[in-house]
C-alpha cells in the first residue's frame, strides 16, 4: 500500500483562488501543491528547471518542514519512518 496520498486535489469540489479568506487560501495552495507535485508534471518541468530553481525549492520546503513540524512530526508526516 502506498504511503502517500494526494486524495485532497481528486475529491475537492470547492472555489480554488487566493486573496479571498483564510480557508480558500489553504484549499488553494494545498490543490496546486498537490497537482505541481504530480508525477508526469514532475518529469518535465524538472528537467526545465535551473539549478537555482532546484535550489530555491528545495530550500523553501526545507524551511517550512524546520519551521512548521517537530522533529516526530518530521519522521512521521515527512519521511514516513
Amino acid at each position: 500500500m502506498a504511503k502517500h496520498s494526494h486524495n485532497f486535489v481528486e475529491t475537492f469540489e470547492g472555489f480554488s483562488g487566493y486573496g479571498l479568506d483564510r480557508e480558500s487560501n489553504e484549499n488553494t495552495v494545498q490543490l496546486y501543491l498537490q497537482k505541481f507535485s504530480d508525477d508526469n508534471l514532475m518529469k518535465v518541468i524538472l528537467k526545465r528547471m535551473t539549478d537555482d530553481d532546484l535550489d530555491e525549492v528545495f530550500e523553501i520546503t526545507g524551511k517550512m518542514l524546520k519551521k512548521y513540524l517537530t522533529e516526530p512530526e518530521y519522521h512521521q508526516l515527512f519521511l514516513k519512518e
